[in-house]
């Protein structure tokens, strides 16, 4: 039993092969997983961008829609005062700003 066989026996030989193979396989998927990783976060990070300007086109829409909005209540003829006018472009400028402040201000953070 002091004795090294040169040789391996088809047993050994087997085993050092299903090792080398397990090694093999482990890589690969570790290779596999941060792939998988890596699309996962790009994914997100476009669903992210594109809540952003979803977002922010709801904004507009809504600041156009209340903008062009006129009260059934008030006499055709009647303009609206320029205080207001000015008022509701501010609300809508500002809403617009934070919408993409936010979305330039996420990004510098990565």
């Amino acid at each position: 039993m002091s004795e090294k066989n040169p040789y391996l026996s088809p047993l050994n030989s087997q085993k050092q092969l299903l090792i080398a193979e397990s090694e093999l396989n482990r890589a690969e998927l570790s290779r596999e997983w941060q792939t998988t990783t890596e699309e996962i976060c790009a994914l997100a990070n476009r669903a992210r961008n594109i809540s952003i300007f979803a977002s922010a086109a709801a904004s507009l829409v809504a600041g156009l829609a209340s903008f062009r909005h006129k009260k059934s209540s008030s006499p055709v003829d009647e303009k609206p005062s320029w205080w207001r006018t000015i008022f509701k472009g501010a609300g809508m400028f500002y809403t617009f700003w934070q919408a993409f402040h936010s979305r330039d201000h996420g990004q510098k953070e990565k």
